[in-house]
């Protein structure tokens, strides 16, 4: 749908190779549960905060003015926390290119279909490596995600940008609150 700023997105994921990579040792060294525990922990309190105060003040002002080697550093961030959080890539980069970096939401959610789609392929590698792929659970979530890209996809085409932008943050507040409760539950 023309949708997906390539520029972008392999910038990002030029940055999540060599998080990809050190996430993949990390995954060797370390045992994964506490670090997931923490970086879990941290996580859903960024988002939960951050898409709080985007929906109450309707636009965050960062101190600098984003530039384009930040993409790099966010893919760094995002690959190595996609490495060892059920998180997926699109909540994270979601929010810092719609909230930060203010670029349209349609935009945003091609961004994040095609740079996620790219960073989970290069991460699944990893865990099969270590044989850690449910495969069986993974087939049964292939066919809900296809069709969620699909109307998401269409909906984020006919939604006006500021009523997108607000649902889009509520979604990610919305799964902020769900992995803080189940951290703690």
């Amino acid at each position: 749908m023309g949708r997906v700023r390539y520029d972008l997105a392999l910038r990002l994921l030029a940055g999540s190779i060599p998080a990809v990579i050190l996430g993949g040792f990390l995954l060797r060294l370390i045992e994964r549960d506490v670090l997931n525990d923490y970086l879990t922990l941290l996580l859903g309190i960024i988002l939960m905060v951050s898409a709080t105060m985007s929906m109450a003040k309707k636009e965050l002002n960062p101190p600098i003015r984003p530039r384009m080697y930040h993409l790099y550093i966010l893919g760094f961030a995002v690959g190595l926390t996609v490495q060892f959080t059920s998180v997926g890539a699109g909540v994270i980069v979601g929010f810092a290119l719609i909230n930060l970096a203010r670029i349209s939401p349609s935009e945003v959610v091609g961004i994040s279909i095609f740079y996620g789609l790219l960073l989970s392929l290069m991460s699944f590698v990893n865990y099969a490596l270590i044989s850690s792929v449910d495969y069986r659970v993974a087939g049964m979530l292939i066919p809900g995600s296809v069709l969620g890209v699909y109307a998401g996809t269409r909906i984020s085409t006919k939604v006006e940008g500021d009523k997108l932008k607000k649902v889009i943050n509520m979604l990610i507040a919305a799964i902020g609150l769900a992995i803080l409760l189940n951290f703690i539950v």
